[in-house]
């Protein structure tokens, strides 16, 4: 019977880890004990705010189209009401994207929705 090295799977394993590390400020991109660890938690981190990212995106357009709606004259929450009452299908992106490019578009969206209250 011949015992199994595992030498080279070690091996590429660490360099897999440290190159994922490269970059990293001291011990971290150098050491693979170090290395691990950071690289384990930046892949945690990235997990979690891939998540994240859906929300904070949101909260953004929402705050951009609750401002473009209050200079029109109606709250937020009046204006989604109202435009789908009116049937316009345009999603939070879609309409923030408006109320920074096209402001005259987004007062008339405002104009739809006060008429459909």
């Amino acid at each position: 019977m011949t015992r199994v090295k595992g030498s080279a799977a070690s091996r590429a394993r660490r360099r897999r880890i440290l190159k994922q590390a490269s970059g990293y400020r001291g011990t971290r991109g150098r050491l693979y004990r170090a290395a691990k660890e950071a690289v384990m938690h930046a892949g945690h981190y990235a997990y979690v705010h891939r998540r994240l990212k859906k929300r904070d995106f949101r909260r953004l357009w929402i705050a951009r189209i609750s401002a473009s709606s209050r200079a029109a004259g109606l709250t937020y929450s009046r204006f989604m009401n109202g435009l789908s009452k009116a049937g316009v299908e345009l999603d939070r992106k879609q309409l923030a994207q408006l109320a920074i490019i096209d402001e005259q578009a987004f007062s008339k969206l405002a104009d739809l929705a006060r008429e459909n209250l």
